[in-house]
């Protein structure tokens, strides 16, 4: 038994209930409370805060959640096979615990959190990508979040932090970074998982600017990174030419030299073209 909560350990609820992690669904459990709790710590204080969580499992995290002194933790859970498990929980954590039985991607998150929130999730692998561009995208701004603390695959976490002139820089860098600083924590080992997954997973923390660093629209600047690095080995003045009627001469005017690549321009550069669309 774990001596915080009372509930049993989590192989044996994975063993009560017949839970396997399923491929189709990302899904890939956390088995380890200091794990879990180490980080649900890396998210900050918790205290006084709702955290929405995405893709709970069997409830590793959520118990590691509960445990640092989050206020009230949203569950949102497409596997109806968990929620006997996660209900377990909110027995042990009247009022604590709410399970949303769902699809994270059709969530209208401001409908459902109250004063400070914060997300902190082991993200389904098939997902995570789509659920953070889509907060990172959203129209009101500042968010309803004050802070994204993720679990990601390595590679998947590399490019949000990546900087100009990396490789791994990228578009998913650009959106993260115009509105928000992203810091990589720390590796989660394969062997933290049941099943262990193929790849090395990561936690990255992000936090949201009051107003981005640069002015620009977001959608004029994901149309400028998408033309930019789809054919990232092109020259600018050739990647852009499907959006921009004279590219060498719009990039001249923005002081942009027109046969750099991509990956070397900075995120003010990207925001400075996405004006001139």
């Amino acid at each position: 038994m774990s001596r915080e909560d009372g509930l049993p350990p989590l192989r044996e609820v994975i063993a009560e209930h017949q839970l396997s992690a399923k491929k189709n669904l990302g899904q890939n459990f956390l088995l380890d409370l200091n794990l879990t709790r180490k980080i649900a710590r890396s998210a900050g204080p918790l205290e006084g805060h709702t955290i929405v969580e995405i893709g709970p499992g069997p409830g590793g995290l959520t118990r590691g959640l509960l445990m640092e002194g989050a206020k009230k933790v949203i569950a949102v859970e497409r596997d109806e096979r968990v929620l006997p498990a996660l209900e377990q929980i909110s027995a042990a954590y009247p009022g604590h615990l709410e399970i949303i039985s769902g699809d994270a991607l059709e969530v209208n998150w401001p409908e459902i959190v109250d004063g400070p929130t914060k997300i902190v999730a082991n993200l389904p692998y098939n997902i995570a990508t789509a659920l953070l561009i889509g907060w990172l995208t959203s129209d009101q701004w500042p968010p309803w979040f004050s802070s994204l603390t993720l679990m990601f695959q390595k590679e998947v976490a590399e490019r949000i932090v990546a900087e100009s002139g990396n490789k791994t820089f990228g578009r998913l860098s650009v959106l993260s970074q115009w509105r928000a600083d992203a810091e990589k924590l720390f590796d989660v080992p394969r062997q933290a998982f049941t099943p262990p997954p193929k790849v090395t997973s990561s936690i990255v923390h992000i936090t949201p600017h009051q107003k981005p660093q640069f002015d620009c629209k977001m959608d004029a600047l994901e149309r400028v990174t998408k033309a930019a690095f789809g054919q990232r080995r092109k020259m600018l003045r050739a990647s852009l030419k499907g959006i921009l009627p004279n590219p060498q001469q719009v990039l001249e005017n923005a002081g942009i030299d027109p046969t750099l690549r991509a990956e070397q321009l900075q995120v003010k550069d990207f925001c400075a073209l996405a004006k001139l669309l």
